[in-house]
Order: structure tokens, then C-alpha cells, then sequence
């Protein structure tokens, strides 16, 4: 094995001190003080050195210690449990990636997905266990924020939309700001899923895997991923293991006649190098059959934060919801908010 350079060591040190800053404080406090622990300790570093690149994520390291038993507590508790299990940390960070399923973005894919005719044929990239397969199937409660008027404050008023056959036993929340509230769920004739480790949401330990990458303090999402995970356990998705840009084609290729393909993905395409990348936005703006919705990092497709430099807005963290490649909403990473910023063609 090589020998690991100072300057690797130095890059993961200050990845594992922004995790802390940028993502985990103010919603994890728990992972804001391991995080800061990982970066200031040189053993535990040391030791996610020896693990390929993509295995050295927080989510990763934090999600396998605590679906391996380790305890909530402290960054010392946490580092004396490591050094003591880390043979088993290892070969799951190993065996696993971060696929955290969150059923809540589909509160803020909604707006666009209702704005197409269907009846449509759902593909989602890097699908995990597939619960964003499910838009109609869920409930949506949105508030829905307008901006001041006359009486020089916001207003505030709230919308449901439920199923045909009545109230879902998911309910996302969702605040809507500078867009209105869709009018009908989407009619989904069919929906596949692509993965390179597809999950199956029937399996109790692959179940429980999504249910430890959810942050220690976030009891309501884990409660919205065991009721999305009962609807999708009832109708189980085709899911298909395989490389975005080697399988979405042969996907598309099964989407029945008389449907409207609508390829969709969530904070994905940042796990995939830049060239791919490139290549799979080329691909999708290639196809004019199909309707492209990325929901991912302003800075993961160069043309999105081009736009925004563009319309001078700042992301702050906030994901970008982008149709056919154009821009539309700034959307909370969790499905809690939506803010729209141009009109879907």
C-alpha cells in the first residue's frame, strides 16, 4: 500500500470540519461534534485513509458505526467505540455507500412532475430502494408563502392534496414560495429505478441500513421512511442494477407505448466524476422524448450554477430542481421547501 501523503491527510481533516460547519450544524448536533472530533483526531484519520476515497464519507463512517450498535453519545464515546470495532466499520463502509432514500423530496419534484401530461413512465437514477418512485401515492401538505403586499407582511396559506383513493399514510411537507400549489398527483402507469446496489425494501437489514443514515436527531424523517417503505413493500419497484449512463437507455427502451418517459434523479449525479457527468447531461438533452428533472447541488452541473451567477442568486445550501436542463427552484435537500425561480417551459 502506498503511504498516505500529509496533504491527504490535510484534505480529509478539513472535509471532516466543513461537514461539521456547512451540514451538520444547526440540524445534527450529534454529528456536528463527531465530525469536528474526526477532524482534530489523527488516529481515526489515519485509519479512513486506508479506505478508498469514496468510502471516507461522514455519512458513511457515522451511518455504519451506529447501524453496527455504536451509542449517541459523545465524539470520546464514539472514537473509544471505533478504535474498538473497527474491523467490522471497515468491511461495511466497504460492503455499503450513503443511499439515503428520502421520500420528502418528492415535494419539491411535484410541481414539475404535475406539469406533464401523462400518463408517465418514472425512471429514476441512483433509485436506492426506489421510495421517490412513488409520488402518487403520497400525501402532500404545503404551505404556501406570498410575498408582501399591501398590508407589508407575508401570507401564509395551505393546500392538501391526497391520493384518489384517499389520504396516504406518507404526508410530506413541503413550504412553497414564489409557485403554486399542483392541482392533481401525477398518473404513473409505470416506474423503474436504476442503481449500482439497488436495495430491497422488504429486506430487514437493507431496511434498517436506510433507517441508520438518517442524522440521530431526525425521528420524523425516519418515521416518514418506515411509512414510505410499507407502500413501496406492498407494490415493490423494478429496480435494475447498472450504471446511469450504461442503463437508462436500456430502461427507456421498456417504457410502454402511449406513456411520457421522465428520467428524474436527487442528489446523485455529485457521487459521479465530472466527465460522466458531462456525458449523461448531453445524453438527456439528446433525447426529446424525454423529460429530464435533476434535483441536485448547485455546483454539480456547471450549466445550473452558471445560470443562477446569471439571475444573481445564491443557493445557501439549497439544492437546484432543473427541467430539461433549465433552472427552475431552489428546493430544500430534505423536500421541506420549494422556491421557484423561473417558469417550466
Amino acid at each position: 500500500m502506498q503511504p498516505m501523503t500529509e496533504l491527504e491527510a490535510e484534505t480529509l481533516r478539513d472535509y471532516y470540519g466543513k461537514f461539521a460547519r456547512l451540514e451538520a450544524a444547526g440540524t445534527s448536533p450529534i454529528y456536528t461534534a463527531w465530525a469536528e472530533g474526526v477532524a482534530a483526531d489523527d488516529e481515526i484519520l489515519s485509519l479512513l485513509l486506508e479506505l478508498p476515497r469514496p468510502k471516507r464519507q461522514a455519512n458513511l463512517l457515522f451511518g455504519a458505526a451506529r447501524h453496527l450498535g455504536a451509542g449517541e453519545g459523545s465524539y470520546a464515546d464514539l472514537r473509544a467505540w471505533l478504535l474498538d470495532h473497527w474491523a467490522k466499520v471497515r468491511e461495511l463502509m466497504l460492503a455499503r455507500s450513503t443511499q439515503t432514500n428520502e421520500a420528502g423530496r418528492c415535494a419539491t419534484l411535484l410541481p414539475a412532475l404535475a406539469r406533464v401530461p401523462g400518463p408517465l413512465a418514472l425512471i429514476e437514477v441512483g433509485a436506492s430502494a426506489g421510495l421517490c418512485l412513488y409520488p402518487d401515492r403520497y400525501s402532500y401538505r404545503f404551505t404556501v408563502t406570498e410575498a408582501a403586499g399591501s398590508s407589508g407582511s407575508d401570507s401564509e396559506k395551505s393546500a392538501t392534496l391526497d391520493p384518489a383513493d384517499g389520504p396516504s399514510p406518507v404526508v410530506l411537507e413541503c413550504v412553497l414560495t414564489n409557485s403554486t400549489v399542483p392541482d392533481h398527483l401525477p398518473e404513473v402507469a409505470w416506474r423503474a429505478g436504476i442503481d449500482l446496489n439497488p436495495l430491497d425494501i422488504t429486506d430487514a437489514d437493507q431496511r434498517e441500513w436506510l433507517t441508520s443514515l438518517i442524522w440521530p436527531e431526525h425521528e420524523s424523517r425516519r418515521e416518514r421512511l418506515l411509512a414510505a417503505a410499507s407502500v413501496a413493500a406492498a407494490d415493490p419497484p423494478h429496480l435494475v442494477r447498472g450504471d446511469l449512463l450504461d442503463t437508462v437507455e436500456t430502461l427507456l427502451a421498456e417504457v410502454p407505448a402511449g406513456t411520457q418517459p421522465i428520467v428524474f434523479h436527487s442528489a446523485v449525479l455529485a457521487y459521479v466524476d465530472a466527465e460522466a457527468r458531462a456525458r449523461f447531461a448531453s445524453l438527456m438533452q439528446s433525447r426529446d422524448d424525454v423529460v429530464w428533472i435533476s434535483n441536485e447541488g448547485a455546483g454539480v452541473l456547471p450549466d445550473t450554477r452558471a445560470q443562477l451567477e446569471t439571475l444573481g442568486i445564491e443557493p445557501d445550501g439549497r439544492f437546484v430542481l432543473s427541467v430539461d436542463g433549465q433552472a427552475v427552484a431552489l428546493t430544500g435537500p430534505h423536500g421541506q421547501s420549494y422556491v421557484g425561480i423561473a417558469v417550466i417551459p
